[in-house]
Formats: C-alpha cells, sequence, structure tokens
C-alpha cells in the first residue's frame, strides 16, 4: 500500500468513526463548513485549495497537507505550481516549514506516479 493509499484509508476510517459518534454536531457541522468553503465563488475552488494547502504547511499539518495535495492534484495544479506554493509557504512559515515540504513533495511524487 502507498503513502496516499494509506492516508486514504485511514483518513476514512477515523472520520467514518466520527461522523458516526453520537451527540457529534459541532464535528458535521465543522465538516460542513469545511466542504463549503472550497466549493468555487469569488475565488475558484483551485485556487482555495492552494490557499489551503499554504495555510496547513505553515500549520504544520500534515494530514491537512496531504489532503490538500490531493484536491490540488485533482484540480490540476501542475509541479511547476506546486513548486512555487511550496516556497510560498516556506516564507510564511520559516524555516520550520521546510520538513513538511520534504513530506509534501513525496506525497505529490506519489500521487503524479499513480496518474501515471
Amino acid at each position: 500500500m502507498n503513502l496516499v493509499e494509506q492516508f486514504n484509508s485511514y483518513r476514512a476510517k477515523m472520520n467514518e468513526k466520527m461522523l458516526a459518534a453520537p451527540n457529534n454536531k459541532i464535528i458535521k457541522r465543522i465538516f460542513s463548513i469545511d466542504t463549503l468553503t472550497y466549493e468555487d465563488g469569488a475565488l475558484d475552488g483551485k485556487t482555495k485549495e492552494m490557499l489551503g494547502l499554504v495555510a496547513s504547511m505553515v500549520l504544520k499539518c500534515d494530514d491537512c497537507i496531504y489532503y490538500h495535495l490531493q484536491k490540488c492534484h485533482e484540480l490540476g495544479v501542475t509541479t511547476e505550481e506546486m513548486m512555487e506554493i511550496f516556497g510560498v509557504a516556506k516564507l510564511v512559515g520559516g524555516t520550520i516549514v521546510i520538513p513538511h515540504t520534504r513530506r509534501a513533495l513525496e506525497f505529490w511524487e506519489t500521487l503524479n506516479q499513480i496518474a501515471e
């Protein structure tokens, strides 16, 4: 199982558990807001996903980074664009973002390999 499959499998399993828990109105609403946030509006979904990726990298959340990398890939972000996104994240977040960029690049390369 590759890195992308591992992430997706774990994410799906744990999301299902969270959403199935009783009295989880707050979690369900947060999930809903998250989904609505990335829909096309004044900014298109691709731009919003790129912004989400930069924010996730600056916040150092690998799960969020992987999620946004997949969405960016689905929306046609190129590797050249991705490298610029990584640059913005490092500028804003500082050198602490470098390890997250390494993992992000590995995940991005895996996404591209799967797509071939």
